[in-house]
């Protein structure tokens, strides 16, 4: 198990992360013209619309966990940034969506970064100490 600093470092992450989903997942949802002008045009913004409330209910998710100091969801946290991060690199790659979306991209390969750097941490103490 983390000691409490660690668990203080992670758990700030995961705050910081839980927000930035929140505000980008809200984003289009509440003003989806702006939303538009800064990312490019949309074809389905329902479909858009609903990626950002799944986003919000992510973030909220790991807001939530943070606050209460409850475990926090590793999974779905990896899982969570690895696929907006693979989807962002594939499609600005291809043109199909802008390059501000690698903003995006870098945010999320960060964070993956922190909680990777945990977890490695974790693990080698686990080994050091079992």
């Amino acid at each position: 198990m983390a000691n409490a600093s660690q668990h203080g470092v992670l758990s700030g992450v995961f705050l910081f992360q839980g927000a930035y989903f929140v505000i980008t997942g809200l984003w289009p949802v509440l003003n989806m013209p702006s939303f538009i002008e800064a990312t490019g045009p949309k074809q389905d913004t329902w479909l858009v619309e609903m990626v950002g409330l799944l986003a919000t209910s992510i973030g909220v998710s790991f807001i939530v966990s943070s606050v209460r100091k409850e475990r926090l969801p590793l999974v779905l946290a990896y899982t969570a940034a690895v696929s907006f991060l693979v989807m962002d690199l594939i499609y600005v790659m291809s043109g199909t969506i802008s390059r501000v979306y690698l903003i995006d991209a870098a945010v999320q390969f960060i964070f993956i970064m922190f909680v990777t750097v945990f977890v490695v941490r974790k693990a080698q103490k686990a080994q050091r100490h079992g």
